[in-house]
C-alpha cells in the first residue's frame, strides 16, 4: 500500500512561542454542522469563533493545519470538554493513486489517530473528515468529489467501527468544496460551493489574533526539509565524512556511545540558544537562511550522526514542548536540510524528531468547535 503517512499538525506551529498560552490559543465553537452563520461568542480574554457550517469546516482546515494540504486524507478528531466539544488531535495521509488501497489507508489513518489521542488521556468523540485534491486532466472538482465517494465512506465505516462518528466530510477541489454528509441543495448544492479567499474570515481573523499561522501548502513546508543542494553541500558531505570517521566507531562501543550522547545533547543545547536568541527576520526562505548561517557544518555533522542513536534521540525527543519546542524545531529542520549528499537517509533521524514537535505542539492548540446543548 502507498503510504504517505505524516505527523499531525504543522512544522510551522513550533516557530509560534505564544500559540500555546490559556487565552491566546484559537477557539471554534461548532454546534452540528448546519446552516447557520458564524460569530463570536463570550467575548472576553478567550478568543471565540463558532463553526456551525461545512464552509466554516472547509475554511478551517488550513488552520487546524497550520499548512494547506494537498492529495490528502485529514481527520480531525473531536472530544467533549465542559460539555462543549474541541478539534483535538488531526492525522494526514497521503491520498493512495490506487483505489484498492484505499481501505487500508483510512484503517491505519483511524487507527492512528484513535489510539494515539488514547495514548494522550483523551479518546476521540466525533471526527470530521476532509478530502483534498486536485483535478487530473479532463476532470472537474466535481469529478473529484465523486471519485473519492468511496473513500470517504471508508473513512466513514473505519470511524464507526470505533465508535467514533463523522459528523462532517468534506471534499475540497479546485476552490471548491462538497459536503458527503449533507444533501440540501440550499446549503449544499450539487455543483459545491467555491471557498472563501484565504485569510477573509471571521476564523481567519482569530487565528491571526491568536498567533496560528498558514505558512503556504504542504509542497512548501517539505521543501523546507530537502537537502540542500548548493556549494555548501560538497562542503557539509565532507565534514560529515570526518566526522564519521571517528564518531561511529564510538557509537559502536557502549562507552564511547555515552561520550557520544552526551556531546551530541551539548551541542544540540548549544545551538538551539544560539537560534533562540537570533534576531527575526521576515519571509520563511529568510529564516531559513538565517538558521543556516547559525549552524557550522562540524556542528551539523556531530548532530546528525550523533542521532541516528536512537537512545540519544528518545532524549533529543524531550524538547517537544514549551519555550524548547520552537527552537528544536528550526534546529532539525535545518539538520535535514544538511543532510547532503550519500548521507541523505539520515535525514530521517531529524525529521522523526520534527515530527514529534509538530504533534506536540499542534495538540496543546485547542479549539472549541461544538456543543451538545442550545
Amino acid at each position: 500500500m502507498t503510504n504517505h503517512s505524516e505527523t499531525t499538525g504543522s512544522f510551522e506551529n513550533g516557530d509560534i512561542p505564544d500559540a500555546a498560552e490559556p487565552g491566546r490559543a484559537e477557539r471554534a465553537r461548532h454546534e452540528h454542522p448546519g446552516h447557520e452563520n458564524s460569530g463570536h461568542e463570550n467575548p472576553g480574554d478567550e478568543q471565540q469563533v463558532t463553526l456551525r457550517t461545512p464552509a466554516e469546516l472547509a475554511d478551517a482546515l488550513p488552520y487546524l493545519l497550520g499548512y494547506r494540504p494537498e492529495d490528502s486524507i485529514v481527520l480531525a478528531a473531536l472530544r467533549d470538554r465542559d460539555g462543549r466539544g474541541r478539534f483535538g488531535g488531526r492525522a494526514r495521509l497521503g491520498i493512495p493513486a490506487n483505489p484498492d488501497d484505499w481501505a487500508g489507508a483510512a484503517g491505519q489513518l483511524v487507527h492512528g489517530l484513535v489510539t494515539g489521542s488514547e495514548r494522550r488521556g483523551v479518546r476521540p468523540e466525533q471526527m470530521v473528515a476532509y478530502l483534498c485534491q486536485e483535478p487530473g486532466r479532463g476532470e472537474t472538482g466535481r469529478d473529484v468529489m465523486e471519485r473519492l465517494r468511496p473513500l470517504a465512506q471508508k473513512l466513514r465505516v473505519e470511524c464507526g467501527a470505533l465508535d467514533v462518528p463523522v459528523v462532517e466530510a468534506l471534499c475540497i477541489s479546485a476552490g471548491r468544496f462538497w459536503s458527503y454528509c449533507c444533501d440540501e441543495e440550499t446549503c449544499c448544492p450539487a455543483e459545491g460551493l467555491p471557498m472563501g479567499l484565504p485569510g477573509t474570515s471571521v476564523l481567519a481573523a482569530a487565528a491571526t489574533y491568536a498567533g496560528i499561522q498558514v505558512r503556504g501548502s504542504l509542497r512548501e513546508l517539505r521543501a523546507r526539509m530537502l537537502p540542500r543542494e548548493d556549494a555548501a553541500a560538497g562542503e557539509q558531505a565532507a565534514a560529515l565524512d570526518a566526522a564519521a570517521a571517528t564518531l561511529v566507531s564510538r557509537i559502536l562501543d557502549a562507552d564511547g556511545r555515552a561520550e557520544v550522547a552526551e556531546q551530541t545533547l551539548d551541542t544540540a543545547e548549544r545551538v538551539m540558544r544560539r537560534l533562540a536568541g537570533a534576531p527575526p527576520v521576515s519571509g520563511v526562505a529568510a529564516e531559513d537562511l538565517r538558521d543556516d548561517h547559525l549552524l557550522g557544518h562540524e556542528e551539523a555533522a556531530v548532530l546528525i550522526l550523533g542521532l541516528q542513536d536512537r537512545t540519544t534521540r528518545d532524549r533529543a525527543a524531550a524538547w517537544m514542548e514549551g519555550d524548547e519546542a520552537a527552537p528544536a524545531m528550526r534546529l532539525w529542520r535545518a539538520l535535514a536540510r544538511r543532510c547532503a549528499g550519500p548521507y541523505a537517509e539520515h535525514a530521517a533521524a531529524p525529521l522523526t524528531l520534527a515530527g514529534w514537535v509538530a504533534w506536540s505542539v499542534n495538540c496543546t492548540i485547542e479549539w472549541n468547535c461544538w456543543s451538545q446543548g442550545p
